[in-house]
């Protein structure tokens, strides 16, 4: 008869990746097998980059466009310094951009105080895709727009990004 006491002997249970929470204008790296995750993405974007040569994946969760725009700050709340940053913590790991594959979710227009008619959603998602273009890192998988809020999991060892829906069923990309 098996006993749980709380303690971890049980083998099996040591093989579970760890789970590496990203907050909201953070990023995070690793090698390991770790599973990544983001919640509270609204017209916020998580950009997930994995490099399959040398293991080394990554989640950046960016607020606003361009730190241009507020004259700057953490680079990880923006998205031309947010991507700049997680992909120089990438190549740091030994991942090569040539190597590297990026995968974005959010950018939703949950709620539109702009006065240009462009939600921060929306003006979001193209400076995402004109960071990674500047980087020469292909796009391979999205989830962006509509009005619902989204949660990610970054698979670290395959770069299966799973986003989950406020309104929806889970989707793997």
């Amino acid at each position: 008869m098996k006993v749980y006491d709380g303690s971890q002997t049980d083998s099996s249970q040591s093989s579970t990746p760890e789970r590496i929470k990203v907050g909201i204008a953070e990023y995070k790296v690793t090698t390991d097998a770790a599973v990544l995750t983001t919640s509270g993405l609204g017209s916020c974007i998580g950009i997930a980059i994995h490099d399959e040569v040398s293991g080394a994946a990554g989640l950046v969760h960016i607020m606003l466009p361009t730190a241009e725009d507020v004259g700057g700050g953490n680079r990880a709340k923006f998205a031309d310094t947010g991507v700049a940053a997680l992909v120089e913590a990438l190549e740091a790991e030994g991942a090569s951009r040539e190597g590297m594959r990026a995968k974005i979710a959010g950018g939703s227009d949950m709620l539109d105080f702009s006065e240009n008619g462009s939600s921060i959603g929306s003006r979001n998602s193209t400076q995402v895709r004109k960071t990674l273009e500047e980087y020469d890192i292909p796009l391979v998988g999205e989830d962006v727009g509509g009005d619902h809020g989204r949660s990610l999991r970054l698979e670290s060892a395959t770069g299966d990004l799973v986003v989950k829906s406020a309104n929806a069923e889970s989707t793997t990309l």
